[in-house]
């Protein structure tokens, strides 16, 4: 049974500015480095048959910080198939202005219904959710079997992506279809796991961050006083770095 660990990149810079970064290639904020080297520490003692990224830097970064702690021989691995939604003319706009608009109501009700809008610039390419959906499971599937076979059964491997990008993924290995992957939440800096055997899959853990009580009592004191969360780099609506939200369960075929 293969062990796949799906990591969030560390909070970035789109995430605290509230605008949704796509491929732009934002960095991560100091408290997105934190995240992503506890992260790190904590898999030091997991040797890791590979860590693959998304090819933005925000998760490279991520990335890098997991291989520093595994020793000199983990090198990222580049994976375009994990790279971020294609939102084509919503890249960089403001979330606030997104959730004005009607497709916005969509994507949260019915993603398998999206197609993002061109770019009339021709700057940043456009995709449909379920062709983000089908591109990251054909990646990843092609990944854990390679992987099974080069490392064997019990190869643990990691996956840095985005939100949207993570949530699909989850969605399918619980047996789910996409229009119930808003249902899932995937916070900046934390750890979902996938296990696989036999072509099954077995989703063990979600959205796991070792400061999910602390962050629990911040996001009640601030509800308690009007406060809004942050913005994001993804359009699924999740919580970007506000509240706590911790799920087990699951299991379906792949």
């Amino acid at each position: 049974m293969t062990t796949c660990l799906l990591v969030r990149h560390g909070q970035s810079e789109a995430n605290v500015g509230g605008t949704l970064a796509g491929h732009l290639d934002v960095a991560l904020t100091a408290a997105g480095t934190d995240q992503a080297t506890r992260v790190a520490t904590a898999l030091t003692e997991v040797p890791l048959a590979a860590v693959i990224t998304s090819p933005l830097l925000r998760c490279r970064s991520t990335a890098e910080a997991i291989c520093a702690y595994q020793g000199t021989d983990c090198q990222p691995r580049v994976e375009d198939a994990f790279a971020e939604v294609r939102y084509g003319a919503w890249t960089g706009r403001s979330i606030k202005e997104l959730a004005e608009e009607d497709l916005w109501r969509t994507v949260q009700s019915s993603p398998s219904q999206v197609t993002f809008p061109p770019d009339p610039s021709g700057e940043h390419c456009h995709e449909s959710m379920t062709a983000m959906a089908e591109r990251v499971w054909a990646g990843w599937d092609t990944w854990e079997r390679r992987l099974r076979e080069e490392h064997g059964e019990q190869a643990v491997w990691v996956v840095v992506s985005h939100g949207d990008v993570i949530k699909a993924l989850l969605a399918r290995a619980l047996g789910l279809e996409l229009d119930a992957f808003q249902s899932i939440v995937v916070d900046p800096g934390s750890v979902s796991i996938v296990h696989r055997h036999d072509d099954r899959t077995a989703v063990t853990a979600m959205n796991l961050r070792d400061d999910v009580y602390a962050r629990l009592a911040a996001s009640v004191a601030a509800r308690d006083k009007g406060v809004a969360g942050e913005g994001g780099d993804g359009a699924g609506g999740e919580s970007t770095d506000s509240g706590p939200s911790v799920g087990v369960v699951g299991g379906g075929n792949a």
